[in-house]
C-alpha cells in the first residue's frame, strides 16, 4: 500500500479491529504471527473446514513477549528526543511533541503539547478558559495537526478557548486520574467535558495496556510507545467491589522493569481484562477459575469452553460486562468529585463499533450503559446518534459515509462536523453564554480577542507557548 506511513496503516488496523468479527480477527493475527501455516488454512468449495494446527499460546508466554527493549524506554525517556508521547508517573503518560505521518492524503500531523499538558492551542488562549475536555484518542484528536482538533473549531466558534487535555490509548479511569490533577489546579475550570470512546471501557482496568496491545502496535523505537504502566481501577475478587490502584511504576527509573520477561508475568499474571483481551484478540488460554470468579462479582455467565465459538463469544461478553461496570463506577466517581467542586460534567460517546451498529439498524452493543447514564441524569451527548441522523441525508453505503468523515479518527472533517453537532449543547450548558450567543452583548473594541503579535508588538501571550521545533 504505497503512499501510507506504517503509523497511518496501524492506526487503521487497529481501529477495524472493533468492527471485526472476532473470529475474523483472530484467524488473521494468528496468521500475522505465524502461529499458522497459510497453505493449510485455505480450503476449496466442498473440502471440510480448515483446523489450525497449533496450540493456543499461555498467558505466560503472552507476558513475555510483552517485554520492552531497553533502548524503547531510553528513546521514551529522553527529553530531547522528539516522542508521541512523554512518561507520567500517575496515568503513564500524556502527550509529547511529535509529526507522526499519519494525516489526510498521507501528510504528517504536527502534534504538540504546551508545558502545562494540554495539547497545544492559540485560539483565545489568552481569555479564562471555563471548559476542559478529557479523554483518549478521539479527545485529543489524533491523526491532525493541533489546529484541526474539534476544540479548536469550536473555540473558534464560540469565541472561547477549550482545553485539550485528551491521550491517545487513555482509559475512562486514566481520563479521571488526570482531571482529578488538572481540576485541582490553577487550570481548572467550571465545565468539563468527559468523552468516552468504545474501547475505553476495558482499558480502565488494565494495569498496562502495552500488554495488550504489544503483538501489533509499532513503536518506533520508543518514538510512539505508550501504554506503560499506570494507574487503574479493577475487581476486588474478595470484596467483590472496584478498587483503585496507583501505577505500579511511579518512577522513570523504575519503568525499566518493563524490560524484564519476569516482572511482567509477575506483574500482570492476575490483570484478568489483559488477561480477557489476550485471550479475544490472540488464542491465548486464560484462568477460567480467575474468570469464573470475576463473573460471579459481575453477575454474569462465566467462560464457555464447549467449543472454540462459544469459548470467543463468551470471552468477549465477560470482557464487555467488566469494562461497563467498571465505567459505571468511573463515572459516578467523576460526577461526585466535580460535584464536590461546584463543577458541571458533560458525557461525550463515540464508538465506531456502535455507530456502525445504528448506521446498519441493528442493536448498539453498549445500549444499557448509554441507557444508565441518562436515567443517571447525566447530561450526554451522544455522537453515534448524530450519525444515524446524518447517514439519512446521503445516499451512500456505510462504508463510502464513513470515509467522509474517518481515516482511522477523525478526518479535520470529521472533527469539524464533531464541533458543529456538540455546538448548541454546550451553548446551552454555559452560563453565561458565549459572546457569540449573547443577544444583549456586542464587542466593541475587541480587547483581548486581538494578541498583542497580531498587532505588531509584544511576546506571544500569556499560555500561548512560542513556537518551537519537533521532530
Amino acid at each position: 500500500m504505497r503512499g501510507y506511513s506504517p503509523i497511518y496503516l496501524q492506526t487503521c488496523w487497529r481501529h477495524a479491529m472493533d468492527c471485526l468479527p472476532r473470529k475474523i480477527f483472530t484467524m488473521l493475527e494468528a496468521l500475522r504471527l505465524g502461529l499458522i501455516d497459510q497453505r493449510k488454512t485455505i480450503h476449496t468449495p466442498g473440502s471440510s473446514s480448515p483446523s489450525p494446527e497449533h496450540a493456543m499460546t499461555t498467558y505466560e508466554h503472552y507476558l513475555r513477549e510483552s517485554a520492552v527493549s531497553r533502548k524503547t524506554i531510553d528513546v521514551f525517556l529522553d527529553e530531547n528526543e522528539p516522542t508521541w508521547a512523554k512518561y507520567d508517573g500517575e496515568v503513564g503518560y500524556t502527550l509529547g511533541r511529535y509529526m507522526p505521518r499519519d494525516g489526510i492524503d498521507g501528510s504528517s500531523t504536527i502534534s504538540t503539547s504546551q508545558d502545562n499538558g494540554q495539547r497545544s492551542s492559540r485560539l483565545y488562549a489568552e481569555q479564562r478558559c471555563r471548559i476542559n475536555t478529557y479523554g483518549n484518542s478521539f479527545t485529543q484528536c489524533h491523526q491532525v495537526s493541533d489546529g484541526e482538533t474539534w476544540q479548536e473549531y469550536l473555540a473558534a466558534h464560540l469565541g472561547e478557548p477549550i482545553r485539550n487535555f485528551g491521550m491517545g490509548g487513555f482509559g475512562v479511569y486514566q481520563a479521571y486520574r488526570r482531571m482529578r490533577r488538572v481540576e485541582t489546579s490553577p487550570l481548572g475550570a467550571k465545565y468539563a467535558i468527559l468523552y468516552i470512546w468504545g474501547d475505553d471501557h476495558c482499558r480502565s482496568v488494565m494495569r498496562c495496556r502495552h500488554a495488550a496491545t504489544h503483538r501489533w502496535w509499532n513503536d518506533e523505537n520508543g518514538r510512539m510507545f505508550h501504554g506503560n504502566f499506570w494507574s487503574n481501577v479493577e475487581m476486588d475478587l474478595v470484596s467483590g467491589s472496584f478498587t483503585e490502584r496507583d501505577s505500579l511504576l511511579p518512577t522513570p527509573e523504575s519503568l525499566y522493569k518493563m524490560c524484564d520477561a519476569e516482572f511482567m508475568v509477575e506483574a500482570l499474571s492476575d490483570d484478568l481484562m489483559v488477561m480477557l483481551y489476550a485471550m479475544e484478540r490472540s488464542d491465548v488460554e486464560g484462568d477460567v477459575a480467575a474468570l469464573k470468579a470475576l463473573a460471579e462479582c459481575l453477575g454474569v455467565e462465566g467462560i464457555d469452553e464447549s467449543d472454540p465459538d462459544a469459548r470467543r463469544a463468551s470471552v468477549s461478553a465477560l470482557m464487555r460486562a467488566y469494562g461497563f461496570a467498571a465505567s459505571r463506577y468511573v463515572v459516578n466517581e467523576v460526577g461526585a468529585f466535580l460535584r464536590e467542586y461546584d463543577k458541571q460534567l458533560m458525557i461525550s460517546l463515540l464508538c465506531p463499533t456502535a455507530t456502525d451498529q445504528v448506521l446498519r439498524g441493528h442493536k448498539r452493543y453498549d445500549r444499557e450503559f448509554v441507557d444508565y447514564l441518562r436515567a443517571a441524569g447525566y447530561l450526554v451527548f451522544d455522537m453515534n446518534e448524530v450519525h444515524r441522523e446524518d447517514f439519512k441525508a446521503f445516499n451512500l453505503s456505510v462504508d463510502e459515509y464513513r470515509k467522509r468523515y474517518w481515516i482511522g479518527h477523525y478526518s479535520p472533517a470529521g472533527n469539524h462536523f464533531f464541533a458543529c453537532s456538540i455546538k448548541g449543547m454546550i451553548a446551552d450548558w454555559l452560563d453565561p453564554k458565549p459572546v457569540t450567543y449573547r443577544s444583549d452583548e456586542r464587542i466593541q473594541d475587541f480587547e483581548g480577542y486581538l494578541p498583542d503579535v497580531a498587532t505588531g508588538g509584544g511576546e506571544p501571550g500569556v499560555g500561548v507557548p512560542a513556537p518551537h521545533r519537533c521532530g
